[in-house]
């Protein structure tokens, strides 16, 4: 079966899965995991700006889309001529289910629930025993946040952060006085790649916040990548507890 991939962290989850680069023959340009794979399948451009014609020119059997990181208008023309499967991912168990749907269509079951197991492991095992308010900064000018029918909402929770923007929903802006009831702000590394300068920044208008960089796939890559994550999030967990002892 040969696949072209829309989504970077569905990408890397048919390599985990068993695949190679002779099924998974197209790929975006923010498909970068597994390094060492990606780099031999062609780029039919980003998420929001898929090469049509190039696509067509790989004749896939199969396209794997997402409804948020999609575009919605270059899926359709897509379907016209060809497979298109179009996943939504906004709960752990929506990721359950889209690694099982994925293990049977590549009859590769036994390894996707080793991987459902495993990210289920880690997010029982990795859990703040006092809930920590929290802000979940995705953009920059302006600020943007998430709301709790999102994927990243949905892993702070469970890992015992308690969004302060929980009322919201999907990635409204806030300006930096929305942020006043955060014990720690969280600046994730994408999609807006913020810098130790973007916490000084905050930093002067909240001098005694907790303000840290976050890795942005670590909550927002679903698929096969949370269970990769067990010593990133111990970590983060024990420098958030050390926060809470000071």
């Amino acid at each position: 079966m040969k696949i072209v991939s829309l989504v970077p962290s569905i990408t890397e989850a048919l390599f985990d899965l068993g695949l190679t680069e002779n099924e998974v023959i197209g790929r975006t340009k923010f498909c970068i995991h597994p390094e060492d794979k990606v780099k031999n399948v062609a780029v039919i451009g980003g998420t929001k700006n898929i090469n049509i014609e190039k696509i067509k020119a790989l004749q896939p059997d199969l396209i794997l889309a997402n409804k948020e990181e999609n575009i919605k208008e270059q899926v359709e023309a897509l379907m016209e001529d060809f497979k298109v499967t179009v996943t939504n991912v906004e709960t752990i168990e929506d990721n359950y289910y889209l690694l099982k749907n994925l293990g049977k269509l590549l009859k590769q079951e036994e390894r996707a629930q080793l991987f459902n197991l495993k990210i289920y492991e880690i997010l029982n095992q990795a859990k703040l025993e006092i809930p920590v308010k929290a802000a979940y900064l995705i953009w920059n000018k302006p600020y943007m946040t998430v709301g709790s029918d999102t994927f990243i909402h949905k892993i702070l929770t469970e890992i015992g952060f308690e969004n302060i923007f929980k009322d919201k929903t999907r990635y409204p802006e806030i300006s930096a006085e929305d942020l006043a009831e955060a014990d720690v702000i969280m600046l994730s590394s994408e999609p807006f790649p913020f810098k130790e300068k973007h916490i000084e920044e905050l930093s002067i208008v909240y001098p005694d916040k907790k303000i840290m960089i976050v890795d942005g796939e670590a909550f927002s890559w679903y698929g096969t990548h949370i269970a990769k994550c067990e010593i990133y999030f111990k970590e983060l967990l024990a420098e958030i507890h050390s926060m809470q002892q000071s």
